[in-house]
């Protein structure tokens, strides 16, 4: 990820940017407008076919090169203007070197008809990492998905059904290393049925390349000063490669009514996505409001455990950070979230080797290496040594997050109600509780963390809880020089509302969510280990333990600490279906997975659900709406619930 870094530009007379590292402009210097209304628009017809959709219908626009967002602008523009008011746009654009915030606002100026759409990009264009980065624009009517990085590593990653495509690289003479005929294939790969084709270029082997991959493209007439250009649509199969227990169930058909249960992060984040694509959510809670369970702390921290070895749980990570934090521009700064960045202590040796290829691996607006002199300063208060800032991070008050989450007229929340029983009748869900039925509808989510494995127990999920305790400070002068989450082996962030809170504990055996004194002395002691100098601010050893407040709850986590996101296969007849796997796993059988119709599960977040939850919530979305995935597909299929009956199944394992 190393060599993924910001655009590097020079700016004509003009004021138009110009690629330094390509040598080449970034649209028309005649009108940029005007040349991707021309290229992009018309030949992909595309305010015909967003004129054409039905209601609550979509289109989805593929893009190579997204630049400075022109393309993606005038797009949105026309699609305001010609698409059903409940219709929505799906771009997914690749960029290896997106622009700085502040160039693409520079560059962006030049057109002020378009400061209504850039004005909306403009601030959700943070945390723009490398990876899958997902933007919800016009109240989530039109979703961005970034992918930062090489379009040859990242086309094969993505999982979409594209309706028209625009090619739109810097020109095949100055990049090359694009044009190739493996692009032209994994376009041909990610082409829905009637797919269309664009691009600025007329070069002949860009034809060539194209046509044998199964695009009908022809040379017609180019923009401005260009003579031609080609256009076309898809005229073959596509190839989309399916392993049918990662494969996406059929469609739920009928109503579009989904009970979910559970409203912590991950059921609010889930409901969220949902009600934005029009469907009706039943939310069930348990207990009498959003966020009373793991999801209640009154400081939850944007911690980033991540691996220099491009892991699955680590890009997953990198990309739930990008959208919690731009969802949190939604929300009130300084009471519900702060962007104080957040310093991960080098407090061993094998901390600082491991932090030291961390700082190798990622860009520094991500991460950043200081020692301890400038860690010190940047946290306020004395530190045993330097580490890892990420200045985009910060503390969150989850409950905030979750009751903005949940605000949408098509969310019921129905608190008091505890599912005790769940059953599939007549093509529907019907979810039973203490005095009958509570609901029922075509679709169920389980986001109820370790309680799907009562609700669920012959679906045998290795979902284990894990008791967390925090201490909540009461902040003293001296201590409000805390400016950043500090983070050990335990965590302390700047005063709200007068208190920091301290924490957290593990505890794998206790089941009591009594707040007990041990785990407090425990946490002053963690506390000690962050900063000798803060806990002297705060007097720690005159506290007692005794008479601190905190709370404690369950952690939900899995064997390998992904998430478990996705649709779920039922156990048995999966176990018979792939029998084969039992004897060589290299099989993939083309026997349909026996899913169990209409069921999700977004759960086993552990300690990382504000990065991983709401991420989690559009997967769930796009599964349920055949969209784009807001993943990588080997993430998806790492964080895929049928991966730990594939695996006892290789293994042989009965239980």
């Amino acid at each position: 990820m190393s060599d993924v870094h910001n655009a590097q530009l020079d700016w004509d007379e003009q004021g138009q940017p110009l690629s330094r590292s390509y040598g080449d402009v970034y649209f028309s210097r005649a009108s940029g407008l005007e040349e991707t209304r021309h290229v992009f628009l018309a030949h992909n017809r595309f305010a015909e076919r967003c004129q054409a959709l039905p209601a609550g219908g979509r289109l989805v626009v593929g893009e190579t090169g997204f630049g400075t967002g022109l393309n993606f602008l005038c797009a949105w523009q026309a699609f305001a203007e010609h698409a059903p008011s409940d219709a929505r746009l799906h771009f997914v654009s690749v960029e290896k070197f997106p622009l700085t915030q502040a160039d693409l606002q520079r560059a962006l100026a030049l057109w002020p008809e378009l400061a209504p759409w850039a004005g909306q990009l403009l601030a959700q264009y943070r945390a723009i990492h490398p990876g899958f980065q997902r933007l919800l624009l016009d109240g989530g009517r039109v979703v961005l998905t970034l992918m930062i990085g090489d379009v040859l590593e990242c086309l094969p990653q993505l999982d979409a059904r594209v309706d028209a495509w625009f090619l739109d690289g810097f020109a095949p003479s100055k990049n090359p290393e694009m044009w190739t005929d493996t692009l032209f294939a994994e376009l041909a790969r990610l082409s829905a049925p009637d797919a269309t084709l664009a691009t600025f270029t007329s070069a002949g082997f860009v034809r060539r390349g194209l046509i044998a991959a199964g695009f009908a493209v022809q040379r017609v007439k180019g923009f401005g000063h260009k003579r031609e250009m080609l256009a076309g649509p898809f005229q073959a199969e596509r190839t989309q490669r399916q392993i049918p227990w990662f494969a996406r169930p059929a469609l739920p058909v009928g109503e579009r009514h989904a009970v979910v249960i559970g409203a912590g992060l991950a059921g609010c984040a889930t409901a969220a996505s949902l009600a934005a694509r029009g469907w009706r959510v039943t939310l069930l809670e348990r207990h009498d409001d959003v966020a009373r369970e793991a999801s209640g702390n009154p400081q939850g921290v944007l911690y980033l455990k991540l691996s220099a070895h491009g892991t699955a749980l680590s890009r997953l990570i990198v990309t739930g950070f990008g959208h919690t934090r731009r969802l949190l521009e939604h929300l009130q700064r300084g009471t519900e979230w702060d962007a104080c960045g957040v310093l991960q202590l080098a407090f061993d040796t094998r901390e600082a080797e491991r932090q030291s290829k961390l700082a190798a691996a990622f860009p520094g607006d991500l991460l950043q290496a200081l020692p301890r002199s400038d860690a010190e300063d940047r946290a306020g208060i004395g530190l045993p040594a330097g580490g890892l800032f990420y200045p985009d991070a910060g503390w969150v008050h989850p409950p905030a997050l979750c009751r903005h989450l949940v605000q949408h007229p098509s969310i019921e929340l129905r608190p008091y109600q505890e599912a005790l029983n769940l059953s599939r009748q007549d093509d529907r869900w019907r979810i039973d509780g203490s005095s009958g039925p509570l609901a029922e509808a075509p679709v169920l989510v389980l986001a109820c963390a370790a309680e799907i494995g009562r609700l669920l127990p012959q679906a045998n999920l290795p979902l284990k809880r894990i008791r967390g305790q925090i201490t909540r400070l009461p902040a003293s002068e001296a201590s409000r020089t805390l400016r950043t989450v500090v983070c050990a082996e335990g965590y302390v962030a700047p005063a709200r509302g007068g208190e920091h809170t301290l924490g957290a504990s593990f505890d794998f055996h206790s089941d009591d969510l009594t707040p007990s004194v041990a785990e407090h002395a425990g946490n002053l002691q963690l506390l000690r280990e962050i900063s000798l100098d803060l806990a002297e601010r705060l007097d720690s050893q005159a506290l007692d333990p005794a008479v601190l407040e905190g709370r404690a709850a369950f952690r939900c986590t899995s064997p390998d600490y992904l998430p478990l996101v996705g649709p779920l296969a039922e156990q048995q007849a999966f176990a018979e279906a792939y029998a084969v796997l039992a004897r060589d796993a290299r099989q993939v059988p083309d026997t349909p997975c026996p899913w169990l119709e209409g069921l999700y599960i977004n759960s086993g977040h552990g300690s990382r659900g504000l990065i991983t939850a709401p991420l989690s919530g559009e997967l769930i979305a796009a599964w349920l709406d055949d969209e784009p995935l807001p993943v990588p597909r080997d993430v998806a299929e790492a964080s895929h619930p049928n991966r730990f009956m594939l695996r006892r199944l290789i293994r042989g394992d009965k239980t």
